[in-house]
Parts: C-alpha cells; sequence; structure tokens
C-alpha cells in the first residue's frame, strides 16, 4: 500500500500536473502547426518555386514494390514545423525571461538602519563603566 500512497503523492504535485497539461497543450500545439506548414505555407512556397509538392519530392532506388524511397519533401515539412515550433517557444521562454527581470530588477525594500560601529562600541563602553 505504500508504494501506491507513495505514487499518489508523487502524481499529484503540482509540477507534475503542470507538465502533464504542458504535455497536452503542446501536442494540441504541434497539430496547429503542422497544419499550418501542410496546408497553408507549403502550398505558398509550392506556388513559388514552380508548383512543386513538397510531398510528393522522392528519390527511388531501385524497381518494384521492394525499391528504397527516400521521402525529402515529408523532410522539409517537418523541419518547417519544428522551426516554427521552436521559434514560439524561444518567443515565449524570452517572455518569462523578461518578467522574471523585471521581477528582480525591483529594488528590495531597504533594511532598517541599525546603530552604527561607533555607537554600538560606545553602548559596550557605558555597559562596561557601569559594572
Amino acid at each position: 500500500m505504500g508504494f501506491i500512497k507513495e505514487f499518489k503523492e508523487f502524481a499529484m504535485k503540482g509540477n507534475v500536473m503542470d507538465m502533464a497539461v504542458g504535455v497536452i497543450i503542446g501536442g494540441a500545439f504541434g497539430k496547429i502547426v503542422s497544419s499550418l506548414v501542410d496546408d497553408v505555407l507549403m502550398p505558398v512556397v509550392g506556388m513559388i518555386t514552380g508548383n512543386v509538392d513538397f510531398t510528393g519530392l522522392m528519390l527511388k532506388f531501385g524497381e518494384g514494390e521492394g525499391a528504397a524511397v527516400l521521402k525529402y519533401g515529408n523532410f522539409i515539412q517537418n523541419v518547417v514545423d519544428f522551426l516554427i515550433v521552436a521559434f514560439c517557444i524561444f518567443l515565449m521562454l524570452k517572455g518569462i525571461n523578461k518578467l522574471n527581470r523585471k521581477k528582480e530588477e525591483e529594488p528590495a525594500p531597504a533594511a532598517p538602519a541599525g546603530p552604527t560601529q561607533e555607537e554600538l562600541l560606545a553602548e559596550i563602553r557605558d555597559l562596561l563603566k557601569q559594572k
């Protein structure tokens, strides 16, 4: 029973739940970016490059069913997907860092001024005189 309780405590920690939400949102964001690349950007790029269909770009090595096919068009689309996702994450982290920097730059409230070294020494001297 201890193992299950320990796992439950681990799974319900805030960081694990935040990570789970991030993974789910990241998966959905990846689908949006893939659709953007596949359905919006690559057709425009294809038109600019002379109606090239990037998904159809491939090299075939050999003949028949056993031929090896190198689908470099799909690879190009996946690279564009990655670059867009990486750029979005970069912008998000840059914004978070900017917010954190503003918090760090705020001056801390001034510590209450204590007695100076001379005042402390004078107080010690006066206490010693009283004895």
